[in-house]
């Protein structure tokens, strides 16, 4: 079987996800207020508690939905990633038409809330896949152009660059190769984002079967912050996925900035 198709397959749970009504309420309601208990949801839809768990479980199955343990309540996030694959295999392919509709799917994707969760499967080993997140000639095929640099032992200073000019800094938290990298984050690619100041982002890498489950948790944000910030984590691990299983770029403003930034002088860089 081919990464495609691998890719193909996976995409299929997600279509067969989103097929169902009540499912995309659950997706709605998440939407509205991201990180919600299992009564929570419950009270929300005219169904029982096992009519719910059902659903939940195959938005879980097809990465829709993923969980997270605080305290003693298992709360449920919204996974923007498996949409976003959809959107840039498929259906930008055919955009032109569907600009408009997609620029509402793209707001909806976006919400702000404290805590943001993502998460991917990617074919590949712990180690290439930590390779890919600290190495910054690949991080940059995939992260906006951007060139991140760091000696990557904890307590240490990281820096992403581009064009010349600091984009984005932080301290790495805690790095524990290949499984878990922490790391403060602070933006200043413009006075609208430098304004928000610190917060945090969490990688967490899991081994599974022949693949590595990656979560990205970026937290300590402001309520209502500036959703550049967040908002392009879903295109960098797409691109991340596509370009560790198939050794492709997708065509993505992540993408195009580094193909740009490629073509420069090296001087200029």
């Amino acid at each position: 079987m081919t990464n495609w198709s691998r890719i193909v397959l996976g995409m299929d749970e997600v279509f067969r996800a989103l097929a169902d009504p009540t499912r995309r309420s659950l997706l709605d309601e998440l939407f509205k207020n991201d990180g919600q208990t299992l009564s929570a949801l419950e009270e929300r839809l005219p169904m029982t508690r096992f009519g719910v768990m059902k659903h939940l479980k195959v938005l879980g199955e097809a990465g829709l939905v993923v969980t997270k343990r605080r305290g003693r309540e298992k709360l449920h996030f919204l996974n923007a990633v498996p949409i976003r694959l959809l959107h840039d295999r498929w259906v930008s392919k055919y955009t032109e038409p569907w600009l408009a509709s997609l620029a509402g799917l793209k707001h909806a994707l976006e919400n702000k809330t404290m805590e943001k969760i993502y998460e991917i499967y990617i074919k590949t080993t712990p180690e290439q896949l930590w390779h890919a997140l600290t190495d910054t000639e690949m991080r940059s095929k995939y992260n906006f152009g951007m060139r991140v640099k760091s000696d990557w032992t904890s307590g240490s200073r990281y820096e992403g660059t581009g064009g010349g000019h600091l984009l984005l800094e932080g301290e790495n938290l805690e790095v524990d190769p290949p499984r878990r990298l922490v790391q403060s984050f602070r933006a200043v690619w413009g006075e609208d984002v430098k304004a928000e100041g610190t917060s945090r982002v969490t990688f967490d890498i899991k081994p599974v079967g022949d693949s590595c489950q990656l979560r990205v948790t970026h937290d300590q944000l402001r309520e209502g912050a500036n959703d550049q910030l967040f908002g392009g984590w879903m295109m960098i691990l797409s691109g991340l996925k596509t370009l560790l299983e198939t050794g492709e770029l997708l065509t993505t403003p992540g993408s195009q900035r580094w193909m740009e930034a490629s073509r420069e002088p090296v001087a200029a860089r």
